[in-house]
């Protein structure tokens, strides 16, 4: 992998880890939104590809693997959002 396709990757994983902050309603900041979106699609590549034998943006970026990617983000948004809430 060279370096500007580490650059696309970060960038794609940034907007979709600000999108989903605004589906969920978080306040986060640009680092948080990559982080949080890179884990969105690790999470996804392990419980939603099976489901819709659709990759994440860890295999393509392409807008099936960017869905999926996004709603793998949100679900882990949600569930965050869930423990931190009984705190």
């Amino acid at each position: 992998m060279n370096i500007l396709n580490i650059i696309i990757y970060l960038i794609v994983a940034a907007v979709i880890g600000w999108v989903a902050t605004l589906i969920t309603r978080n306040r986060s900041g640009l680092l948080i939104n990559i982080i949080v979106a890179v884990i969105g699609a690790f999470l996804a590549g392990w419980f939603l590809t099976p489901l819709f034998h659709i990759g994440t943006i860890n295999d393509a970026i392409t807008l099936p693997t960017m869905l999926v990617t996004l709603l793998g983000t949100v679900i882990l948004l949600v569930i965050f959002n869930m423990i931190r809430g009984r705190r």
